[in-house]
């Protein structure tokens, strides 16, 4: 789980939205609606190269 002090200063790489948490299964994302991208979140750690973002097909 990302720590809210990190969410609240993080931001999409792609378009400068907000991010959120998103869990799917027992995976974890940070995701943002502004853009629909989402970003994997592996060992806590979150993984926001644009080069990895995931469409978000909610």
């Amino acid at each position: 789980m990302v720590k809210k002090e990190l969410l609240d200063i993080l931001a999409c790489p792609i378009c400068k939205g907000d991010i959120e948490e998103y869990k799917k299964n027992n995976d974890e994302f940070l995701l943002c609606r502004k853009c629909n991208k989402m970003y994997a979140v592996r060992d806590d750690i979150p993984v926001m190269l644009i080069d990895e973002a995931i469409e978000f097909k909610g």
